[in-house]
């Protein structure tokens, strides 16, 4: 597929949002990676409501990216790894 559809869109959408609701950042470092998470997360929202569906993709993709690289570096406490990148 070539097209970012609004279903994918949708989709790439409800799994950010479960993972935002997910972390709990008690570290200044993981504060600051939460937040850009959650900036990107409304820079998407911006976007589709816009109707500017690449931008959106791409502004979720970034988000959920700051999400699994704080669990990564396990600056974040998350075992889901249907949502993150974790073992």
């Amino acid at each position: 597929m070539k097209e970012i559809t609004q279903e994918k869109l949708d989709k790439y959408f409800k799994v950010t949002e479960s993972a935002l609701k997910k972390i709990k950042p008690s570290t200044n470092k993981a504060k600051d990676i939460y937040e850009l998470a959650k900036c990107y997360y409304e820079d998407a929202k911006h976007f589709k409501e816009k109707d500017d569906l690449v931008n959106a993709f791409a502004c979720i993709n970034y988000a959920h990216a700051f999400l699994d690289i704080g669990a990564r570096l396990k600056l974040f406490k998350v075992k889901d790894n249907k949502l993150f990148m974790v073992d």
